[in-house]
Formats: structure tokens, C-alpha cells, sequence
């Protein structure tokens, strides 16, 4: 039987609950205002590396993922299944130690202009130390020989990273649809607290999680694994798994509100473009890389987007309420741990890139002051950002622009196989 579609142009047409915004308003606005322009900046040398540590172990518990991947600290593809011969399993997992691998190859060229940078950047007043950028395990990864895609990673691993990013400190709202043990049905032993339960506070942090799941989700399902032939793998849409993700009937409901969270995520994240542009726009701030002639191109494109995002309207009241920077703050670093128990490459990569950038959003929109107070031609100890949170605040909302677009690019795909 056909799977009923939800109305999409019901959903379109929808207000966000803490934003006057229509869907349909934000679509037009993500296709023709920023989606050519962000994809463009992610190809600029400066966004395209960034510097991660993929070796720290896990701090909550000992990894064993459904399948491990190579050049990664955690145990190898079971033998026992060689011996069982359990043909189907074993390719799963061989499966994901070659789609989870990261391509970490980088130039001469490349690896002498980091170093320069790092000698840039040194030289720069910086009052936010972060703990990925100073690690002796730390490594430059290029975004675009790793882009964000299926792996092959899942099981009761993948489930207990977000399980407990969930969880953290109780912010998850209880009627969720996620059962106890995801191996084992439930028998609708489910969490019974209902959403509106919850203060704006611990609302607003679900929303920007659910959200964030919810755009992981759709890169998935829009870089799908298709087949592969004579060693060469094909990827595209996966409507099946799309469906599976955010079909109403499948998702008991859940599946159009975990879109509307990804459209919520992407205007806080939009909001914090727009009020960030004072920092960037001080002629003290550069994109450093070497290259003069680009670095002063790159910068006057990240300028356009500024200019763009000013465009959208913004009705954020609630969120200006919030007096928790410090507990928010805190909340992501705890986030950014749990991402280190993801069992593979890629997947860890993206997850952290993704957090951070959703952390440095967030820091901005509780620094609207000490942005308005900025000097034009000297550092402020009151606000600052590192490179490290340039990089993964513009490509974590690359990563939402992109989400968006995939979703029009499923909604058309949806309309043809009905």
C-alpha cells in the first residue's frame, strides 16, 4: 500500500510557533537568497579546512559500535562473524569500515599554509581557548574530500549517542516517540510527560536538538548509498529512508515536528549570521589564508550572506529571555564530549563540526551587547572568535541550507511516486 503523504502544503503555509516566518517564505529564501552563496563560501580554502581531534576517547563509556572503522579507536569488525560466516552482517560491517573512513589527504602546499596560519593565528588576541584546536592529536580534515553521508553506522551505538544527548540534564521532553531499548520493542513503555510541560528554557534546547537530528537525518537520506558496481559507489536520494525517518505514520507523529525543529534551528542560526556581521565587518578582521587577493574575496562574500540574512524577519522574544548563556554553554560541552563516543569517522567529524558551530550560534545571540560595543581597529576582550568557530559556524549552516534544500528536492520526489 501507498504511504499517505503528509500535506505539505499545509506544512508550507505553518507559522513557526516562535518566529513569524511561513515555511514557504523560508524555502524561497534559503533556495534563491542562500544556498548558491554558502555552498560557494564552503569551497573557499578558509571554510574548507578544519581542525579536529577524532582520536580523544569516549568519557561516558567504553565504544563498541556496530561497526568500527579504520583509523579509529575502537574494536575492529568482530572475527567471530568470519567464523559464523554471517555472510550479511560481515559486509554491513566491512560496509561501514570503508564508508566511515576519512580521507585525510591533504598537500604539501596545504600542510605548509597551516602552519602559517597557526602562526597567524597566535599572533591574534583570542579569550575563548578550545580544547580540539590546542590538542597534539589534532589534525586539519578537508570538508570537502569527507562530505557528510551515509556510512553505514547504526545499531545500538548510534542510538545511545543521541539517547543520551538528549537526555542531558532531563532536557528531553518526555512524550518523544523513542523507545527504551531501540533493539527491543517496548510495548508503548514510552516517557509520558507531555512537550508543553517543559520551560522555555529546556523547550528551546530540545527544538535546537531535534533539529539538529532532523538535518543529519535528511544528509543521510539524501546521500544514500544506492549500489555499487565495479567498485565504484553510487549515491542519491533514498526515499524509502526518508520516509522512514519523517513519515507521520512511521514516526507516530513525529516526523513533520522534527522538520519544523529544523526550520526553527536554521533561523536561530540565520539570527545569529545577521548579528554577528558588526564583528566581520571591522577591517581589523580577516580570513586569513596567504592569499591576499582571495582572502579579501572570501570576506566580501561572507559579507553578501550578512546582507542577505538582514532580509529575513526575526520575532525571537522568547529567546532573548533566556538568562542561561552559562547552563547553555555548558549543556553543548557535554554534547561535544558525547560526540566523542560516535564510532565512526565521519559521523564524529560532522557531529562535532555541527555542534560547534550550533554552540558558537548560540554564543552570539547572548552577545548582542558586546557586539554593539565592538572598536572598529583594535581586539575586544569582551567578544572574539577563533578560526575554529568561523569554520564550523558558516559550514554547520551550510549543513542547514543544504537540509532545506534537500527536503524541496524530496517533496518533488514525493509528488512524482504518488
Amino acid at each position: 500500500p501507498k504511504i499517505v503523504l503528509w500535506n505539505f502544503g499545509t506544512l508550507n503555509s505553518l507559522f513557526l510557533d516562535d518566529c513569524l516566518c511561513d515555511i514557504d517564505s523560508i524555502d524561497n529564501f534559503n533556495t534563491y537568497k542562500i544556498f548558491p552563496k554558502i555552498k560557494k563560501l564552503q569551497e573557499r580554502d578558509y571554510f574548507r579546512y578544519y581542525k579536529v581531534n577524532l582520536k580523544r576517547p569516549c568519557p561516558f563509556w567504553a565504544e563498541d559500535g556496530h561497526c568500527s572503522i579504520k583509523d579509529c579507536h575502537v574494536e575492529p569488525c568482530p572475527e567471530y562473524l568470519k567464523m559464523a560466516n554471517n555472510t550479511k552482517e560481515l559486509e554491513d560491517c566491512e560496509q561501514a569500515n570503508k564508508l566511515g573512513a576519512i580521507n585525510s589527504t591533504l598537500s604539501n602546499q596545504s600542510k605548509e599554509a597551516f602552519i602559517d596560519w597557526a602562526r597567524y593565528d597566535d599572533s591574534r588576541d583570542h579569550f575563548c581557548e578550545l580544547d580540539d584546536e590546542r590538542s597534539p592529536a589534532a589534525q586539519y580534515v578537508d570538508l570537502l574530500l569527507n562530505p557528510e553521508r551515509y556510512t553505514g553506522y547504526k545499531g545500538t551505538s548510534a542510538w545511545r549517542v543521541w539517547n543520551s544527548i538528549y537526555e542531558e540534564n532531563c532536557f528531553k521532553p518526555r512524550s518523544v516517540y523513542r523507545p527504551l531499548n531501540p533493539l527491543v520493542p517496548s510495548r508503548g513503555r514510552f516517557f509520558i510527560c507531555t512537550f508543553s510541560c517543559l520551560c522555555l528554557e529546556k523547550r528551546v534546547f530540545y527544538k535546537l536538538i531535534s533539529g539538529l537530528h532532523a538535518s543529519i537525518n535528511l544528509h543521510l537520506c539524501a546521500n544514500y548509498l544506492l549500489e555499487e558496481t565495479w567498485g565504484k559507489p553510487s549515491w542519491g536520494p533514498n526515499i524509502k529512508e526518508f520516509k522512514r525517518r519523517f513519515d507521520p505514520v512511521e514516526t507516530k507523529g513525529e516526523g513533520p515536528r522534527r522538520l519544523k525543529n529544523l526550520y526553527f534551528l536554521y533561523l536561530i542560526e540565520l539570527r545569529a549570521l545577521s548579528k554577528v556581521a558588526p564583528y566581520f565587518e571591522r577591517s581589523i578582521v580577516d580570513l586569513y589564508t596567504g592569499n591576499a587577493e582571495e582572502d579579501a574575496d572570501t570576506k566580501t562574500l561572507l559579507l553578501n550572506i550578512f546582507q542577505d540574512t538582514n532580509q529575513m524577519q526575526f520575532n525571537f522574544k522568547s529567546l532573548i529571555r533566556l538568562k542561561i548563556f552559562s547552563e547553555f554553554r555548558l549543556h553543548f560541552k557535554n554534547i561535544s564530549r558525547i560526540m566523542d563516543c560516535v564510532g565512526c569517522d565521519k559521523c564524529r567529524l560532522w557531529g562535532k563540526l555541527q555542534t560547534q558551530g550550533l554552540g558558537t550560534a548560540l554564543k552570539i545571540l547572548f552577545s548582542e551587547k558586546e557586539i554593539q560595543k565592538l572598536p572598529e581597529n583594535s581586539p575586544s576582550k569582551g567578544f572574539q572568535l577563533t578560526r575554529q568557530e568561523i569554520v564550523a559556524l558558516l559550514n554547520a549552516f551550510g549543513r542547514l541550507s543544504t537540509s532545506i534544500r534537500d527536503l524541496q528536492n524530496f517533496k518533488v520526489l514525493l509528488q512524482h511516486s504518488r
